[in-house]
């Protein structure tokens, strides 16, 4: 095999490996504020989240859940700049306007509060 062969062999790996080490986009586009802005809809994801099991899941609630504790423990690493400023929309959100939500989410997903003192810098921010 030629240097140039290699070269561009290594590339195709560091493409796979960087795409692979990456969350899905496909729900990228979903509008938010119609999800937080609508009771019936934020309930149901809400649900799906706080439940054990993915019965109530939507397919994009489901692959949600499915992160949450990946992104929580290496600071949302695989997501890309829109995801981050979504998941900081809807906590800010939650925090501030359905505390009622955010709180079993809470318990659920940091149940040792480890999370919450990793992060309390971010969650001064979004709650202020």
């Amino acid at each position: 095999m030629n240097k140039t062969c290699s070269s561009a062999l290594l590339l195709a790996c560091l493409v796979a490996a960087a795409a692979a080490a990456a969350y899905t986009t496909k729900y990228d586009n979903i509008d938010l504020d119609d999800i937080l802005h609508n009771d019936r809809l934020l309930k149901k994801y809400h649900e799906c989240l706080v439940s054990s099991s993915d019965a109530s899941c939507t397919p994009d609630g489901k692959e949600l859940k499915a992160v949450i504790p990946d992104a929580l423990t290496n600071e949302c690493a695989k997501c890309n700049e829109k995801q981050k400023a979504g998941a900081e929309k809807v906590i800010k959100f939650l925090i501030k306007e359905k505390p009622d939500l955010w709180e079993p989410l809470e318990k659920k997903y940091d149940p040792s509060g480890s999370f919450r003192q990793k992060y309390g810098p971010e969650l001064k921010k979004v709650s202020a």
